[in-house]
């Protein structure tokens, strides 16, 4: 693939760190405020407004026909859910993500929680501890010359350690300009092979596991994704820069 299209200008950056930093705030917000009893069209509402009150645009509103702003998925639902009605109930496992346009630049994150605070059994704890530590382990090897491969290895690993079912669908992503960019960042892959990152390049990287198999479907309204054994399900992610000898996290919580 050709880098050059990817490579974002310091205006650009500047644009996209503050896209992160509005991102990062809604999901402290989210965090912050979800309890049992909400539905999942309550957090919608309430995160639109705060992030209309922090000067942002929701990136996933409209793209490629999604309905909503924020994807909002409980226990086995993987992704890509569409907020409805139904509350919370304590223990639930629920993944919010999340897109901010500002000025024209996109950011993509993720984060998933147990409603109530804290899992209510070990595997869910385990659950949630590795998929984030397999994203925190991939961005550890960012920088200039690194490879898809590398960071697709690392994240596999510690999921197959934890015995987590890998999602193989989905992918992390290159970011910026466009929700979805080259390259896919797989979850799973071999070190040593695929697109080679570079400085200025902005990507997403987000595994996505479950405590099953990671075989999912499609359900009926054409969005929401959820597991065939019922197992629960997490993802974490981040946007972050690629420098010369590492990475910028564009939306820390």
């Amino acid at each position: 693939m050709s880098n050059k299209r990817f490579i974002k200008t310091a205006t650009e950056l500047d644009a996209m760190r503050e896209s992160g930093r509005m991102l990062a705030s809604c999901l402290r917000f989210i965090i912050s405020t979800v309890e049992v009893g909400m539905t999942p069209k309550d957090v919608s509402a309430a995160v639109g407004q705060e992030l209309k009150m922090l000067g942002g645009e929701p990136a996933f509103k409209g793209f490629e026909g999604f309905p909503d702003i924020i994807c909002i998925s409980t226990n086995d639902q993987v992704q890509h859910a569409i907020p409805n009605a139904v509350p919370f109930e304590l223990g639930d496992i629920v993944n919010f993500d999340f897109g901010v346009r500002y000025k024209g630049m996109i950011t993509d994150a993720g984060t998933t929680i147990a409603i109530g605070g804290e899992p209510t059994s070990k595997r869910d704890a385990e659950l949630l501890m590795a998929t984030k530590l397999a994203r925190d382990t991939g961005i550890d090897l960012v920088k200039n010359g690194c490879r898809v491969g590398d960071v697709s290895a690392a994240i596999e690993g510690v999921l197959k350690k934890h015995n987590l079912g890998i999602v193989k669908e989905l992918v992390g992503h290159g970011v910026g300009f466009e929700l979805h960019e080259e390259p896919e960042i797989p979850n799973y892959g071999q070190a040593g092979t695929g697109p080679t990152f570079k400085t200025g390049m902005t990507i997403a990287i987000e595994p996505i596991a479950t405590t099953g198999s990671g075989d999912i479907y499609v359900e009926r309204d054409g969005w929401t994704l959820r597991t065939w054994d019922k197992s629960r399900c997490a993802q974490f992610e981040h946007t972050l820069l690629v420098l010369d000898d590492g990475y910028e996290i564009l939306t820390e919580l």
